[in-house]
């Protein structure tokens, strides 16, 4: 039988574009969504865009997003693309993955 809280999470493949790369945009992505309880990671892509992948409640993540639309102050975010999933469960914590 499934808890009640966890038909209310989500996963979310979220794609971050712009100058997110070298501006600790990793680390303020990790704190922030850490401090909203959310579990998942964020890593730097080759091609110059910053992936998350996190599970919680949608509206958390929601709140995350725009937080990361905002992002470090010498970041510049032109673009998010985020693609919902079912959540899986697996990630106990929000780390930045190398």
């Amino acid at each position: 039988m499934t808890h009640p809280a966890d038909e209310l999470r989500v996963r979310a493949r979220i794609l971050v574009h712009g100058h997110v790369q070298g501006v600790g945009f990793r680390a303020f992505t990790a704190r922030v969504a850490a401090d909203l309880r959310l579990a998942g990671g964020v890593r730097n892509l080759p091609d110059g865009r910053v992936e998350l992948e996190v599970e919680g409640e949608r509206s958390v993540i929601e709140a995350l997003e725009h937080q990361i639309r905002i992002g470090p102050s010498a970041a510049c975010v032109t673009k998010i693309e985020t693609e919902w999933r079912t959540a899986t469960g697996q990630y106990s914590m929000f780390e930045v993955w190398y």
